[in-house]
């Protein structure tokens, strides 16, 4: 009897087939997140360049390079070659470094300024902004001036600021008020066009009715003509003929009338708009009058010193210039009279300010008087004077100014009883042919200071 044959376990294929299936899963997990970790590294690696960039030219070429092969996603040997010659590019700036940026010691700090600097500086910045004021002839702002000399705490110095500002504040008004005036102006010569134009137009649209209606009248009498004309030549009876004759020239004299009744309203009408329009031109020709007296006034007053009634800098400036011009292209001799009050803030400290512009006022007033018509007067500053002599050489020049000079130390000055002694100094200079006008203004003003210098109440010739 024979043996049963063996048989073999069939091998089961289940169990590596799972794991087989497993291991595919694991792997594909985990390069999917090694590509997540490259996309993360390659974008971190492109802000880091961006980063770095402008902190040395040599580094500045290698990280531009090392981003531009991370943005086309370069192999790892690429990215490994460039990685390294950027390390030696890092190390060859740190060795030309003393220290780290990082390290390196912080910039000095500047120096603090010291409080008399400060102190001289503000009065400085605020004696220009007062300079820039005086030029406007304001009285005030020599006070100001003269406040400011003698400031010695932050508190009178912020009032002098504080006056200062109210002054621009004052003047900024009134070139606004002056701002609506001239606005107000141009809306009434507006008005006055337009009242112009309608008043133009109404005529032109009565002309063109008048010529529409005449010839409506023409074309209307013609056709009634050849109507007329027409039944004439037709007509056969007398008393038709008569009848038809007189109603054609009733409706004629008809046509006529109303012709001369439109055209007797439209004149009614035209010398109606004319004589309205007569009245509004007188009424403009007496406004414009009035405005240019207004305006010529407002411009003499803005050449005129206020407190001392003589021409301001702004006018003497004007008129030097032009004599300037004249002298240099041959024209009559003439000389600057530079003059200054002496201790003036004397005068002011000791009696106020209202005896300072009394004291101005008369200086002003003895000059103009002994001045004259073709001489010229200005206060040009403070206390400062200038008087243009016309036609008179140096030596006649000089000779006015002692006499000047002398009228005003004989002026009887008093204040609420007090006596007080005015004189003053000059500084005398001829304008020459050729004469640059800072040129001429810097030789009175430098015989001004000699004067000064040489014990006041003086007349110096440059």
């Amino acid at each position: 009897m024979s043996k049963p044959r063996e048989t073999k376990p069939v091998p089961d294929t289940t169990d590596w087939k799972l794991k087989y299936r497993n291991s595919l899963l694991e792997i594909e997990i985990e390069e999917k997140r090694w590509r997540e970790v490259e996309r993360l590294l390659r974008r971190l690696v492109g802000r880091l360049c961006a980063a770095g960039l402008g902190q040395n030219a040599q580094l500045d070429d290698e990280l531009t390079t090392l981003a531009a092969a991370n943005r086309r996603n370069a192999d790892a040997v690429e990215l490994a070659r460039l990685a390294e010659s950027l390390t030696t590019a890092v190390v060859a700036v740190d060795e030309s470094s003393a220290l780290p940026r990082r390290m390196r010691p912080a910039a000095p700090q500047p120096s603090p300024v010291p409080a008399s600097t400060r102190w001289d500086s503000t009065c400085a910045a605020v004696a220009t902004l007062l300079e820039r004021l005086k030029s406007a002839g304001d009285a005030s702002v020599q006070g100001l001036m003269s406040e400011l000399a003698i400031a010695a705490t932050d508190a009178a110095l912020a009032a002098v600021v504080t006056r200062a500002a109210d002054l621009i504040h004052q003047r900024s008004e009134t070139l606004a008020r002056e701002r609506l005036q001239a606005a107000a102006v141009l809306s009434e010569v507006t008005k006055r066009l337009e009242e112009m134009s309608r008043y133009l137009w109404e005529s032109n649209s009565a002309s063109r009715t008048q010529y529409d209606d005449t010839q409506t009248l023409n074309d209307t009498v013609m056709s009634h003509v050849r109507e007329l004309t027409d039944e004439v030549s037709s007509a056969t009876e007398l008393k038709l003929l008569q009848s038809t004759v007189s109603a054609r020239l009733e409706s004629v004299a008809n046509q006529v009338r109303e012709f001369r009744a439109r055209e007797q309203n439209r004149l009614t009408e035209f010398n109606g708009r004319a004589e309205h329009m007569r009245t509004r031109i007188a009424d403009l020709e007496r406004e414009t009058e009035d405005l240019h007296c207004k305006l010529d006034l407002e411009k003499h007053g803005a050449r005129l010193d206020p407190l001392t009634g003589v021409a301001n800098r702004k006018s003497f400036d004007e008129r030097f210039a032009q004599e300037v011009v004249r002298r240099t292209q041959g024209g009559s001799p003439a000389v600057v009279l530079l003059w200054d009050i002496d201790s003036f803030k004397i005068i002011n400290d000791t009696y106020g300010h209202r005896a300072g512009d009394r004291v101005l006022q008369s200086v002003a007033g003895c000059f103009a008087a002994a001045l004259r018509t073709a001489d010229f007067v200005a206060r040009i500053g403070g206390e400062e004077f200038a008087v243009l002599l016309i036609g008179l050489g140096l030596a006649d020049a000089v000779n006015i100014a002692n006499q000047l000079r002398t009228a005003v130390e004989s002026l009887r000055f008093h204040f609420r009883g007090i006596p007080v002694r005015v004189t003053v100094s000059c500084g005398v200079t001829e304008l020459l042919v050729g004469d640059a006008l800072e040129a001429a203004f810097d030789r009175a003003d430098a015989a001004l200071y000699r004067a000064k210098d040489g014990g006041k109440n003086l007349c110096v010739a440059a």
